[in-house]
């Protein structure tokens, strides 16, 4: 990748979106656009001609639809980030959904008629962040070794369960709850960075998936065992105590760390609910949205879990995350779940809610 500019191949079957990308791209000087293509089969092909550092990708085109076009990148290029640009229709939030189970390292909405500068605002950070950040679906690059933990007590009870998510966060979160027992004793509560529209959609498929009943917080859910509590798109979820119950409610105060909702808001408002009786986990995602949370969580007495970057599509929130040096378990996807899971049924009988 240059060092001056990020070069974007962008592939959409509408000459508009293809218009309207490149205008919105090329607003921020760091970023050229080096070519458009009209389907997945031209873009492929201008893939090898053009090596671009990232590829913003139309789910829905003809001869070669983004799924296909999908797949065959992460076949040829493992490594190059691709950046879905998605209607908020049923259909394509499904199939946005699906690329981002499948190597699609992020997404965005398409512009609406009058909100260029908006989408220009959102758009341009999340490729440069992309890019610049070498987000990989097969990282090869050694971790670094994480800053020492600093020593500090736990509670010995632990009531509730918290997890935050960002890129690469969908599939990071249905691995970490297929890899739970269904009897797993803690309610779970849960920031995954999405739109509205595609929360919804998210909590059914993690239902399917999981086997637990993960639910779209609405105000006074209760949280409990077996219960997934996912925050809805565009709201912050907040945590109380409601005498022996944990009840979730909903906010649409300002944005933390630039998110609504926000995992700092999430880990603040839970850990005040239930005295520091809580792990919170941080999973794959850009920006630093967790860390402050987890200073909280620490000062409290939680216990902090973290996925470690060689599993992670997007360091910043798990890497934020360890800088505090607070983070007891810096790990593998494929071992979250385990070490959970151990938590609770291999530790003393006083761990449990």
């Amino acid at each position: 990748m240059s060092a001056a500019l990020v070069r974007v191949l962008v592939v959409d079957d509408s000459q508009l979106v293809r218009r309207l990308l490149t205008h919105a791209l090329q607003t921020d000087p760091r970023i050229r656009v080096v070519g458009v293509a009209e389907n997945g089969r031209e873009g492929l092909r201008r893939v090898e001609e053009l090596r671009p550092d990232l590829v913003t990708l139309d789910m829905e085109m003809p001869e070669l639809d983004g799924a296909g076009t999908l797949r065959e990148l992460r076949r040829v290029h493992p490594t190059l980030p691709v950046l879905m640009v998605s209607s908020l229709s049923r259909r394509s939030v499904s199939s946005t959904l699906d690329a981002l189970q499948s190597g699609c390292v992020d997404y965005v909405e398409k512009p609406a008629s009058g909100g260029m500068d908006r989408f220009s605002s959102e758009l341009c950070p999340r490729v440069l962040n992309l890019a610049r950040a070498k987000v990989s679906v097969a990282p090869t690059v050694p971790p670094r070794p994480a800053p020492p933990t600093i020593p500090r007590r736990h509670t010995q009870k632990v009531r509730l369960l918290v997890i935050a998510a960002s890129t690469g966060g969908p599939d990071a979160l249905a691995r970490v709850l297929s890899d739970l027992p269904r009897t797993f004793p803690l309610p779970i509560a849960v920031v995954q960075h999405m739109p509205p529209v595609f929360t919804t959609m998210f909590a059914a498929r993690l239902t399917q998936g999981s086997g637990f009943d993960v639910v779209e917080a609405t105000d006074g859910v209760e949280l409990r065992p077996g219960r997934v509590v996912l925050a809805p798109g565009d709201h912050h979820l907040l945590v109380t105590a409601r005498g022996t119950s944990l009840v979730g409610s909903l906010d649409r105060g300002a944005p933390e760390n630039s998110c609504r909702p926000a995992a700092d808001i999430l880990f603040r408002t839970a850990s005040a609910a239930v005295h520091g009786e809580l792990v919170a986990v941080v999973l794959t995602g850009l920006g630093r949205d967790g860390a402050a949370g987890c200073r909280v969580v620490a000062q409290a007495g939680g216990r902090i879990f973290v996925q470690d970057r060689a599993t992670s599509v997007a360091w910043g929130m798990p890497g934020a995350a360890i800088e505090t040096g607070l983070a007891d378990q810096v790990l593998p996807l494929g071992k979250i779940g385990q070490a959970l899971t151990s938590l609770m049924f291999a530790r003393p009988a006083s761990l449990a809610p």
